[in-house]
């Protein structure tokens, strides 16, 4: 069988063939418009905004408790620029998985929420010494509902607000 291409190629088959290709492009274009989603009302926008704060400015050094041994109880004795009641810290070095803030001091009470890097406490009360770490009470200046105990290791003194 010899097939002669030349043959095929006439001027009415190339016509049929521009003729199915454009009806195809307008049934494409047509079932394109009528499955697009509507385009939407300039009134009915709504945008979603979320507010990141700035980070605050943190203290190279980490505070550490010196232990007094002229006091039979080992209480903490803090210098200037360390934890006390009435300072404030910040959550550091969690690796993003947050501070467990418990019911008391000690690794046996109960864990009430995360605190997460960053974030911002007063400090109410401590030191307080149990299962080998410095433990403070620790408030949450925009909400009383977030407090806790959590352990020294994780906070860092900040100035201020």
């Amino acid at each position: 069988m010899n097939f002669n291409f030349r043959q095929l190629l006439t001027p009415r088959t190339m016509a049929g063939a521009l003729g199915v290709t454009v009806l195809l492009l307008i049934l494409l274009f047509l079932w394109i418009g009528w499955t697009a989603p509507p385009a939407p009302v300039p009134g009915n926008l709504v945008a979603v905004l979320t507010v990141i704060p700035p980070p605050t400015s943190t203290p190279l050094s980490l505070p550490t408790a010196t232990l007094d041994p002229n006091l039979p109880t080992a209480t903490p004795v803090f210098m200037p620029g360390e934890i006390a009641v009435g300072s404030y810290v910040q959550i550091k070095g969690t690796d993003g998985e947050g501070l467990r803030l418990r019911s008391g001091p000690g690794l046996g009470s109960d864990q009430l929420f995360l605190g997460m890097d960053s974030e911002v406490f007063l400090v109410k009360d401590g030191p307080s010494l149990a299962d080998g770490y410095t433990w403070f009470y620790l408030v949450a200046p925009y909400d009383a509902n977030r407090a806790g105990w959590a352990a020294s290791n994780f906070l860092n003194l900040i100035p201020p607000p």
